[in-house]
């Protein structure tokens, strides 16, 4: 497991690869049907969020990050770090208790990502703060915030010195904390996406997540287009006389995620078809027409873990961040 787990660390943020300040999508490095009840509020009835933290020996003061723009590894405190992290994931408009649990679930993933490092270099994980992904230094959110600097970082360093350390573990060790901007409306397994499943990155309910800003997006392709982009992702030679023909039914996941599905001719599983189309999700579907494909996607991000925007939403509906990681990683536990 933990050979594939790499891939967690690795492929992780290149699945969406944009600021959810901009876009709500993830940064770095790396997206189920509405239910018909949404969950009760974890803060009334998590055991994990009820009982007392326990002690976590594990953590670390100075994370390691290679920095994408120059190839160096970075020696950053760990405080700058969640500072960082924090203000390139969530937008500082967002309720304090939904960046709260943003700030542990990158705090916890960095540590992840160390336990299970393979980098040549000694890096846990990669960033471009100079491109504003995956982490900001501190010369980029001045130039990021303006004249907002002062009262930005005063309330976001407030919110990192809450849950210094809190990290969520699992086993006694940091849990793979994965994260991302909008599920289309459950999140997903990780198995499904990384090939390797963990406990604690199953599906749960997101429903709220129906209700975010671009949940639904339709983007428009030529068939030239897309013969390229098959090509070049997926070494795919498509027929230019029946681009009709190009794409079959649709497996889905037990979250309506796309499983796998006929291209060409070939199986293609759909977080594959997502990156080699560019795709904000692996929960889309396909229509030709007139020599254009019009693909429409729900969320955005490869899924499995921590949706972003259900976070803003079950902070808004009054749930605390405790209670906000224990229902997206269930069966994990706060360790202090």
């Amino acid at each position: 497991m933990k050979k594939a787990f790499l891939l967690l660390c690795a492929l992780l943020l290149a699945l969406g690869s944009a600021l959810p300040l901009a876009g709500y999508r993830l940064a770095r490095a790396v997206l189920g049907r509405r239910a018909d009840v949404p969950p009760a509020p974890a803060s009334s009835t998590s055991a994990a969020s009820e009982a007392a933290p326990a002690a976590f020996e594990g953590d670390a003061d100075v994370f390691l990050i290679e920095d994408l723009s120059t190839g160096e590894v970075q020696q950053v405190p760990k405080r700058d770090y969640l500072i960082g992290a924090a203000a390139a994931e969530m937008p500082l408009t967002w309720p304090d208790e939904a960046l709260k649990a943003q700030i542990v679930a990158a705090h916890s993933y960095a540590l992840y990502c160390r336990d299970h490092a393979s980098a040549a270099n000694g890096s846990w994980l990669s960033a471009d703060p100079a491109r504003r992904q995956g982490y900001l230094t501190d010369a980029v959110l001045h130039s990021y915030w303006g004249t907002d600097y002062e009262a930005n970082y005063a309330r976001l360093s407030a919110l990192v010195d809450a849950v210094l350390s809190d990290v969520l573990c699992y086993g006694g060790a940091a849990a793979g904390t994965s994260y991302f901007a909008i599920s289309n409306g459950r999140t997903e397994a990780s198995e499904n996406v990384w090939g390797s499943a963990l406990p604690y990155l199953v599906p749960v309910d997101s429903s709220t997540d129906l209700s975010a800003d671009n949940y639904e997006v339709t983007l428009t392709l030529s068939a030239p287009q897309v013969q390229q982009l098959l090509s070049s992702g997926l070494g795919i030679t498509a027929d230019s006389a029946a681009p009709e023909r190009w794409f079959g039914e649709t497996t889905l996941t037990a979250s309506g995620y796309a499983a796998s599905l006929p291209v060409c001719g070939q199986t293609v599983s759909g977080t594959a078809l997502r990156r080699a189309l560019g795709l904000r999700s692996a929960c889309f579907t396909i229509r030709y027409q007139d020599g254009s494909f019009r693909i429409t996607t729900k969320g955005y991000g490869h899924g499995v873990g921590l949706s972003q925007w259900g976070a803003k939403a079950l902070a808004e509906q009054g749930w605390t961040y405790e209670a906000i990681l224990a229902h997206y990683f269930p069966g994990t536990q706060l360790c202090r």
